[in-house]
């Protein structure tokens, strides 16, 4: 595949943009529109531009980690964050709220549904991970059909 050195340009100029506009959406979610689901299409549309600038070399440059450990960590995030709540005598994903006072900061307001979303995120990343993966991964020729001809 030959590459566009415009496009592999541009995309590595926005991509870095992109994943912070992500992250925003992230933590933004709980009381603007956003969230963890947004913010992880938003990461997939990023890696997507990476995948079609240079393939899935480019992609894999960009997140080193395997797309089932991504979508583990996030399952398991959003596992946890469910059933905390009934540890301690909860209902089942029964929120928590807190203001912290951050020196640089300010006063921050944390949330346990933001676990949650990130846990959403990492789903969302993963699986378009996953499916970059097995859009660019070559074709070992393990194919069950037969060519006729």
């Amino acid at each position: 595949m030959k590459r566009s050195v415009i496009l592999d340009r541009c995309v590595r100029a926005e991509f870095h943009t992109l994943v912070l506009i992500s992250l925003f959406l992230l933590f933004a979610g709980h009381n603007q529109p956003g969230g963890g689901f947004v913010g992880g299409l938003v990461a997939g549309a990023a890696l997507g531009l990476r995948f079609l600038a240079g393939g899935i070399d480019e992609v894999q440059q960009a997140a080193r980690f395997h797309p089932f450990a991504i979508i583990g960590a996030g399952l398991l995030l959003g596992a946890a964050t469910a059933l905390v709540p009934l540890a301690i005598g909860d209902q089942l994903l029964r929120s928590a709220k807190a203001t912290v006072d951050l020196p640089v900061v300010g006063s921050v307001h944390l949330s346990s549904s933001l676990v949650f979303d990130a846990g959403v995120y990492l789903v969302v990343v993963g699986l378009v991970l996953l499916m970059l993966r097995a859009l660019g991964e070559p074709d070992d020729g393990g194919s069950d059909r037969e060519v006729v001809g």
